[in-house]
């Protein structure tokens, strides 16, 4: 299975997300069960927010990992308008009481709002301090907010930034990916199948193409091909148990050159710098 280092550890490539989940477009069973799928297939690495169901996702991670939290690391995000020093404490007090547990591994500013960087750093680093969080990034910072936060005290402690990226969304390749590698710093890909669209719609014959050829699914051949070169973790979502399984499995596809000049032709990346796109 391919892995990369995040947060100080080892883990598989493909994590499993939760956004949408707690709004009732699947049942909490089929949640939770999906999640532990994916953890009994050899993922690990979890990841909310705060935001995502106004908690319910949070909560339905929580079941999921009741007398397995180990199994786990466990990635949450605050809002912008919680990230102050202060706020930042209350909130992941909160989402740690949704989550049934004393500690996330990862703590994420969801996205920059009214507080400075240096604000909400400090409120990270104190959340280190007290064993609340084990480390801490950020989701949807550009190119320049990195260069930002490289600046402020304590910024070179950030472990992530959380994109959108997939073969439609290939933006970051040009700017924030290069930056982010000679940082050894991982990306995480958030929507990595485009919330399924990319399989159904132009180049999804060369997806479909490429997973015959391995026997593989198209779903499979998009995740493999986002964590193709070990600097991203993909974090798709299902609340499907098989679906997630099927997941897991894109950590163990290895894409050949010919593959990837196919898929390069079908999803081009742009010709130069995109501003950091967004769902």
């Amino acid at each position: 299975m391919r892995t990369l280092e995040f947060a100080g550890q080892e883990v598989p490539a493909i994590g499993l997300g939760t956004w949408y989940m707690g709004e009732g477009r699947a049942t909490r069973a089929e949640e939770v069960a999906a999640i532990r799928a994916g953890l009994d297939a050899g993922l690990r690495v979890v990841d909310t927010a705060e935001m995502y169901g106004d908690g319910a996702a949070e909560e339905v991670v929580g079941e999921a990992l009741r007398r397995r939290r180990d199994d786990a690391v466990l990635v949450s995000k605050v809002y912008p308008h919680h990230a102050s020093r202060g706020g930042v404490r209350r909130a992941c007090e909160a989402s740690l009481e949704r989550l049934g547990t004393d500690h996330l591994d990862v703590y994420l500013l969801h996205w920059r709002g009214q507080y400075p960087l240096a604000e909400t750093v400090a409120g990270f680093e104190d959340l280190v301090d007290d064993g609340l969080i084990g480390a801490w990034g950020v989701s949807n910072l550009d190119p320049d907010d990195l260069r930002e936060l490289a600046c402020v005290p304590g910024g070179d402690a950030c472990v992530t930034d959380q994109v959108l990226y997939n073969l439609t969304r290939r933006g970051p390749e040009i700017d924030l990916l290069p930056m982010t590698r000679e940082a050894g710093m991982p990306v995480m890909a958030y929507s990595p199948l485009e919330q399924a669209r990319l399989l159904f719609g132009s180049g999804s014959e060369v997806l479909e193409d490429v997973a015959d050829a391995h026997g593989a699914t198209p779903p499979q051949v998009a995740l493999a091909w986002c964590v193709r070169d070990g600097s991203v973790l993909a974090i798709p979502k299902s609340a499907s148990a098989e679906r997630a399984r099927e997941n897991a499995g894109a950590a163990e596809l290895e894409l050949t050159d010919e593959d990837l000049a196919a898929l390069d032709e079908a999803f081009p990346a742009p010709d130069g710098p995109v501003p950091l796109e967004t769902l």
